[in-house]
């Protein structure tokens, strides 16, 4: 397992609306495939953290890339962002639900953000995510980006960071990967995640939250 730092490093950035960077090809496909196998075995929409369920060697692999000090300084020279010593905030999403993709700019507490898609093709349907140039208007982008397997996005967090999609229900799954602002805060939002990961579980067991069909 081998994220593409070359392709990382070779795409340059846009600066407008916000430092942002697509790279196609961030994970090659046989790699996409076995992150896709190895994906934690999760059937409810919303975001965890990795370990809030079992997953497998490929997948567990891509985390240890992801999190290492090579992308860290690649996103920091990309984004123009210091990221020495800041800390990492893991989180993984398996599908949507209708009220997902609502346009937002990232908490605050973020300062950057790698979004790595882990998807079968995209059909033309809802889920792309879409930079936008206001928080007020889904179809005022600057660009868009289907969420294909392998595909990565990466953005500086600030107050107009922009982004959504349209609705779409069904598997679509992700890795977050965050910088965060100090330990503090990175603690506290994971501990947020760990006690959302079991309220959602414990619901499931009654059958809700179960995952949503692809329209």
């Amino acid at each position: 397992m081998s994220i593409n730092l070359d392709a990382f490093r070779q795409t340059p950035a846009q600066v407008l609306p916000y430092p942002h960077l697509v790279v196609p090809g961030f994970l090659a496909p046989d790699h996409v495939s076995a992150a896709i196998h190895d994906f934690p075995k999760l059937d409810m929409p919303g975001l965890f953290l990795p370990d809030a369920a079992e997953y497998g060697p490929a997948f567990k692999a891509l985390l240890s890339q992801l999190e290492g000090p090579e992308l860290r300084e690649a996103i920091g020279r990309k984004l123009d962002v210091d990221l020495t010593g800041r800390p990492t905030l893991v989180t993984v999403r398996s599908c949507c639900q209708g009220k997902d993709g609502q346009i937002h700019a990232d908490s605050r507490f973020k300062l950057a953000t790698l979004l790595l898609y882990l998807n079968e093709p995209w059909a033309p349907q809802g889920g792309r995510l879409r930079i936008l140039r206001s928080g007020e208007n889904l179809d005022d982008y600057s660009s868009e980006v289907s969420p294909e397997g392998g595909l990565a996005i990466c953005f500086k967090v600030q107050p107009n960071s922009w982004h959504g999609h349209h609705p779409y229900v069904g598997p679509r799954r992700y890795v977050m990967l965050n910088y965060c602002m100090d330990e503090k805060v990175r603690d506290s939002e994971a501990a947020r995640h760990r006690m959302s990961g079991r309220v959602k579980k414990f619901a499931r067991l009654f059958g809700i939250g179960k995952t949503p069909v692809a329209a």
